[in-house]
């Protein structure tokens, strides 16, 4: 299925792509800047409940995210079993220090990671790629070879997904798909990884034939507004920045991460 097919109809899919993306910014350099749990689970709360009362409370639990809950508990994890040790030793084996400090830390990585990257997968979901190359050249000004060869690849995300599919048939079918779990998903990935950078070779080729690496002026077809409902979204997510920030340091939980 390709990622364009859930976006139509969606809350929010009319709003400048820019305003979106511009949103998640001020709540990704406060959780950056620290390393505690209060902040990231105020964020995650407040993410909750905002995209709940918009509609896309069913994105939040939708497969469209499971990456973002496997892969935080994982980064956690690791920080876990190979976190700076600090505070008394809970499990020690070999390279593997175990201490109250680095279940903390993990902890709190994994809290922030799914803080971080769920209102950036919900709202790219959400996201056109052609409103996002209007936005990104109409409201950002930003050069067109830079813009075409964005919305290029976007385009070609919703491919990828239907090419790892077709791949897992196509070595069924010739009986090579059969082997272990990891040594098919890493066979697989070399072809899909083989795949895209002919593709990529080819619409590069296309696309400098058809003169969009020019630089000239270029008209839209579609104006990209930028209205108050932008200017809300991204004042909403500096008001969760500031709540997030505000909670960890009353509580005393706000911890610099060079400190």
């Amino acid at each position: 299925m390709s990622i364009a097919s859930v976006r139509p109809g969606l809350p929010l899919a009319r709003v400048n792509p820019v305003a979106k993306v511009a949103a998640t910014v001020p709540l990704s350099i406060v959780l950056i800047l620290t390393l505690d749990i209060v902040s990231a689970t105020v964020a995650i709360v407040c993410e909750i409940v905002l995209f709940t009362l918009v509609g896309l409370g069913g994105l939040l639990w939708s497969p469209r995210t499971l990456p973002v809950w496997i892969a935080a508990p994982l980064t956690g994890i690791s920080m876990v079993l190979y976190g700076a040790p600090s505070g008394a030793t809970l499990w020690d084996f070999g390279v593997i220090h175990v201490t109250e400090g680095s279940v903390q830390i993990g902890v709190a990585t994994t809290v922030r990671v799914i803080a971080i990257a769920l209102p950036a997968v919900v709202l790219f979901l959400t996201i056109d790629p052609t409103d996002l190359a209007d936005g990104l050249a109409q409201t950002l000004k930003l050069p067109s070879r830079f813009v075409l060869g964005a919305l290029a690849a976007l385009r070609l995300v919703g491919s990828a997904v239907d090419d790892w599919r077709i791949l897992n048939l196509a070595r069924r079918a010739r009986g090579v798909g059969d082997s272990g779990v990891i040594r098919r998903s890493l066979g697989q990935a070399f072809s899909l990884l083989v795949l895209a950078i002919r593709r990529g070779g080819t619409l590069a080729t296309a696309m400098e034939a058809r003169g969009f690496g020019a630089d000239v002026d270029r008209t839209y077809a579609r104006a990209a507004h930028f209205g108050w409902t932008e200017w809300t979204i991204i004042g909403v997510g500096c008001l969760v920045a500031a709540a997030s920030a505000t909670v960890a340091i009353l509580v005393g939980s706000w911890n610099v991460i060079w400190s």
